[in-house]
């Protein structure tokens, strides 16, 4: 904890930072290049740490806040212009200009992404084949027969490779109507169709951060654990039975137990049952009986005797996989990954509005935080992959038509266009106010849902 907290905070600065100057950086190289003046380009708020006039005439600076920037130009909104700048002022450029330069920040924000897409598909990007763990009986997984051990090749007939994608693919076809058509292969090879059908009632819920397992009924296969204690609950059957920290299970009601999830298999159907346990602690092996606890689980009533794994051991041989390409090859998934994460994105933020995706997908600081601090401990390929979803998200974000962002101010260069001349001041405050009070909701809902997060 006391590493994770400053890696936490320099990861997110870091982010932050380089990702709005890539996004401002967008908009002056683009201004320069098609005639307007730029006065001023920053990166972050509040007061200047670092200035320097250019000879060209404008002004660099480093804000002490890194949450924002700006590249300001000569602007007739903002005072009056000579008659020297009115050509180079916003108003005296051409419409199609001020569209260009309006989207050339989400624009750098995309080609980010592309390019670091690209970095990570030559080094190789890590995942773990979408191999099926525990399937909860009575589940949608369950009726539609996923067996434990399937290999998930196809969603909805696209091929999925990783868990990842497949996750993406089956939450977006429960947005869409709730039935997934999947391809399997069984544990012998043998491949197979099946119709996954979510219920309506339970849709949204699939759709909270980390609830897809409960709402799809099954978990993809987990790291192997060794039956070796972690903790045991106070006042639980485990430690009234004197059972330790340490010790090792290897028998469970006579049968021999390989991993934890043996040992889990063994009590769970047990509610209310004795239960005689046999462990090695050192070099001894020991037994001991006790009572299973009965849990509710949901619906279910399941055993439990309180304790929690150990040490994990790894994922099962062949489970990992690397996605990995020459150069040129690189490419084509780099635009893959591009477009099918920006396009899944604003479909999620489309139906958030609607109501079939749950609101608790909006993140604030503190989660957007902690992702940068995890994955930047993870290694530098973790991180690169943070950076580009953060700056994808942020690229779209930026293009919604809201008046105080940059697809709000293209809506209005449009209306202007078909309208042949600029719209009265008055609308044009009206929508900046109603776009700052759509962002203040966006702004309150998302810090609750990371306070609700993490400390609820």
């Amino acid at each position: 904890m006391l590493t994770f907290l400053p890696v936490t905070l320099i990861a997110f600065l870091v982010a932050i930072g380089l990702l709005i100057a890539v996004h401002e950086f967008g908009h002056f190289w683009v201004a320069r290049k098609l005639g307007f003046r730029v006065l001023c380009f920053s990166v972050g708020f509040g007061r200047t740490v670092w200035s320097r006039m250019g000879r060209d005439g404008t002004e660099y600076k480093i804000g002490l806040l890194p949450f924002g920037g700006y590249v300001r130009l000569v602007d007739a909104r903002e005072g009056e212009v000579s008659p020297a700048d009115r050509q180079a002022s916003f108003q005296g450029r051409p419409v199609w200009a001020r569209i260009l330069m309006l989207l050339a920040g989400p624009g750098a924000n995309l080609l980010f992404a592309l390019l670091a897409f690209w970095v990570l598909f030559q080094a190789g990007v890590p995942g773990l084949r979408p191999v099926v763990g525990e399937v909860r009986a009575g589940a949608a997984a369950a009726v539609a027969g996923l067996r434990s051990g399937d290999e998930l090749l196809t969603v909805d007939e696209a091929a999925v490779s990783t868990r990842e994608a497949a996750l993406l693919a089956m939450i977006a076809g429960v947005v869409r109507d709730g039935e997934l058509t999947l391809r399997v292969r069984g544990v012998g090879g043998h491949e197979r169709s099946l119709s996954l059908v979510v219920p309506p009632a339970q849709r949204l819920g699939v759709t909270e951060p980390g609830a897809w397992s409960a709402g799809l009924g099954f978990q993809f296969t987990r790291p192997l654990l060794p039956p070796v204690i972690g903790t045991v609950v106070p006042g639980q059957p485990a430690e009234r039975a004197g059972l330790h920290a340490g010790d090792v299970l290897v028998r469970v009601a006579g049968r021999p137990v390989a991993d934890f999830a043996d040992v889990v298999a063994q009590i769970a159907p047990r509610p209310g049952a004795a239960l005689r346990l046999e462990f090695r602690r050192g070099t001894a092996v020991q037994s001991v009986e006790l009572v299973v606890a009965a849990v509710q689980d949901g619906a279910r009533t399941v055993g439990r005797i309180g304790i929690t794994p150990g040490v994990v051991g790894g994922w099962p041989p062949g489970m990992e996989t690397r996605e990995q390409y020459g150069p040129l090859a690189a490419i084509r998934p780099a635009l893959r990954e591009t477009w099918e994460k920006s396009a899944l994105t604003l479909e999620f933020l489309a139906r958030m509005f609607t109501g079939s995706v749950s609101v608790k997908n909006i993140s604030g600081p503190i989660s957007i935080a902690t992702a940068a601090g995890v994955t930047a401990l993870e290694g530098p390929g973790y991180y690169l992959q943070f950076l580009a979803v953060i700056s994808l998200s942020l690229a779209v974000l930026n293009l919604l038509p809201v008046p105080v962002l940059d697809g709000g101010q293209v809506v209005f260069q449009l209306a202007e266009f078909l309208k042949g001349k600029p719209l009265s001041e008055r609308v044009q405050q009206f929508g900046q106010q109603a776009g700052m009070g759509l962002l203040v909701l966006l702004m309150g809902l998302a810090f609750y849902n990371d306070i609700a997060r993490h400390f609820g």
